[in-house]
């Protein structure tokens, strides 16, 4: 009796954990995607979710191509519809591995409770970020995940254009992330 007791407790601590890595964002994972994921794993990895191919141009022939990107990219959709993640290959091919993978659904989240709608204090009290001003945003760079996230300017009262240095505290406690991306290169 000890023994099945022992075994059905193992079953449902792997169970959990598989569960819980599912939207687990960790530096070098997202979810079921590593570093060494290859494109044509992923249709495994998301069988039961539609993927989306948005391919580069690659000769005349080519009807799927996207002009304005010069990177291959796999939008996984869940079947209902929902838009999980945009990935982003490091070459044009089906052995490539993935450079980066953008989050668009709040399941996904860090040890630290950190997922795209996490407030910028949040953000800021659970790690060490640094921050860059682009044209349009303010780049929160979290070397701990390798991971970039951007806050829309006009969240932080500044002007589009400015190019002034941004400060932590400019920055609105409550200010929304408007891209979440992991990097993994």
């Amino acid at each position: 009796m000890k023994q099945i007791i022992t075994v059905l407790a193992l079953l449902f601590l792997v169970l959990s954990c598989t569960k819980n890595n599912e939207f687990l964002i960790e530096k070098g994972h997202v979810g079921p995607i590593n570093k060494k994921t290859r494109v044509r794993d992923l249709s495994e990895l998301f069988s039961k979710d539609s993927i989306v191919p948005i391919l580069t141009k690659r000769d005349d022939d080519d009807k799927n191509v996207n002009y304005y990107n010069s990177d291959d990219q796999y939008l996984i959709y869940e079947k209902g519809g929902k838009h999980l993640l945009t990935l982003v290959l490091m070459e044009p091919n089906d052995s490539s591995t993935i450079k980066s993978v953008e989050i668009f659904d709040n399941r996904y989240k860090t040890k630290k409770g950190i997922s795209l709608y996490s407030p910028y204090k949040e953000i800021n009290t659970a790690y060490n970020l640094s921050i860059t001003n682009t044209i349009l945003s303010a780049h929160i760079d979290i070397d701990e995940l390798n991971a970039t996230m951007a806050i829309d300017k006009k969240d932080i009262g500044i002007n589009e254009f400015n190019r002034e240095k941004i400060i932590p505290e400019q920055i609105p406690d409550l200010a929304k992330i408007k891209h979440f991306t992991i990097w993994f290169n």
